[in-house]
């Protein structure tokens, strides 16, 4: 049965950017700007206080993963008050070593591992939006191995190394998600499917993308009426089940014609249009410019 987990991280094709040591000791507190581009952090000993905007004010621990898909303002900072340091990420050089707020000699309070990626997929935004804003993931230690061997690499440059980091913060993109989880989860992918009623629906549009699915069979396949299959899908996910087979189709759909593999009938038919008129009408009308105009820019920006 097809994984929409794995494919949508399999789409969004994220790639390792940088990764380094942070601690803390003292006062000291950071006031990070928005960088809208993906985030992490392991806690590896000690705490600290991380306020994220739009979301509640947290306490990182030994053991703690954090993730923010499309990193919005934060400011991390020890126990004790202090004036923030303001850093601008995107104006700021990535540091060569460990970074250290506060008293700079001495044992640190808190040490954590942390560092940034990028989502190579043109469609980042609309896969971004299925997922949480936030993933907060406490004794997860698959996970914290995953950021120190992230660390180790970025460290060195053996031979092969940007392939490996690729790997690597996919796999971390993976197990972060599936491990936050749960009826508890914001609105998205993640919380239907571990709704054990959409998951069935979620599963057939991905592994039949092509077929002309209506609402009613969609409700048959997560064994609910139509209204009612209707209602959960859009508390759940935040978007109807036909707004989601739509986006759905056009983020493989871009794949495809950016890869240019495939000729636009071969696209069309594959995402489930009769015809390349109705693709492209469909697809200028989702994207905002025709699918071959797009598939001759994507090839220009990777040649």
């Amino acid at each position: 049965m097809t994984d929409p987990l794995s494919e949508v991280v399999r789409l969004l094709r994220p790639r390792a950017v940088f990764s380094k040591g942070i601690s803390g000791a003292g006062r000291w507190a950071v006031r990070y700007a928005e960088y809208g581009e993906p985030s992490f952090c392991a806690v590896l000993e000690g705490a600290c206080r991380l306020a994220v905007d739009g979301h509640a004010p947290l306490t990182l621990a030994a053991g703690d993963f954090l993730l923010l898909p499309a990193t919005p303002g934060f400011t991390m900072s020890g126990f004790r008050p202090a004036t923030p340091q303001r850093i601008d990420p995107k104006r700021t050089p990535a540091p060569s070593g460990e970074v250290r707020h506060g008293t700079q000699s001495g044992p640190p309070d808190v040490r954590l591992v942390g560092g940034a990626f990028a989502f190579d997929s043109p469609d980042s935004r609309l896969l971004v939006s299925l997922l949480p804003q936030l993933i907060h993931v406490r004794g997860v230690e698959r996970l914290s191995l995953l950021v120190r061997l992230v660390g180790e690499e970025s460290a060195d440059r053996r031979p092969g190394r940007e392939l490996v980091l690729a790997r690597l913060v996919e796999v971390l993109l993976v197990e972060a998600l599936r491990a936050s989880g749960g009826t508890d989860a914001p609105p998205g992918l993640l919380r239907g499917l571990t709704d054990a009623r959409l998951a069935p629906a979620l599963q057939q549009m991905h592994a039949r993308i092509a077929q002309a699915w209506t609402v009613e069979q969609l409700a048959k396949a997560s064994a609910l009426s139509r209204s009612a299959f209707f209602d959960r899908f859009v508390r759940t996910l935040g978007m109807t089940p036909m707004e989601y087979l739509l986006a759905w189709r056009m983020a493989v759909a871009r794949r495809w014609l950016g890869d240019g593999e495939l000729a636009l009938a071969q696209v069309a038919e594959r995402v489930g249009y009769g015809s390349a008129s109705t693709f492209s009408t469909a697809f200028a009308r989702h994207v905002g410019e025709p699918p071959g105009r797009y598939a001759r820019a994507r090839r220009r920006a990777f040649a």
